[in-house]
């Protein structure tokens, strides 16, 4: 079964830096088009970085420039390195495929718990 399970998230002052990770397993990670995703209270879901099979990588303009993502196909593992945290950076943070989440036999979408970051003096 899929099973997403991301780390790293902790309370940071602005300006600061966090490295998330995000183990995948169930699935064959090599093949597919990952991504970052966070939501804030009160607030859609949003993407914030992806990164292609290839090592092609996609940032939403407001974290371009402090954030990276990265992958190692071979601990089936994303990286989210984020630099320069600013308050507006808080959320809970996920991991998923980038384009479609994966899902379970039965078609549901499948999400871990994420993993909190707050930025905040």
């Amino acid at each position: 079964q899929v099973q997403l399970v991301e780390s790293g998230g902790r309370l940071v002052q602005p300006g600061g830096s966090l490295r998330l990770s995000c183990v995948a397993s169930g699935v064959i990670f090599s093949i597919n088009d990952m991504a970052w995703f966070r939501q804030d209270t009160g607030k859609e879901r949003e993407l914030v970085a992806s990164i292609t099979t290839t090592g092609t990588t996609n940032y939403k303009d407001s974290v371009k420039g402090r954030f990276t993502i990265s992958r190692d196909n071979a601990k089936n593992t994303v990286y989210l390195q984020m630099n320069t945290l600013k308050v507006e950076d808080t959320a809970v943070y996920y991991c998923n495929r980038a384009w479609l989440p994966f899902r379970t036999v039965g078609g549901t979408d499948v999400w871990g718990k994420g993993t909190l970051v707050t930025v905040s003096s």
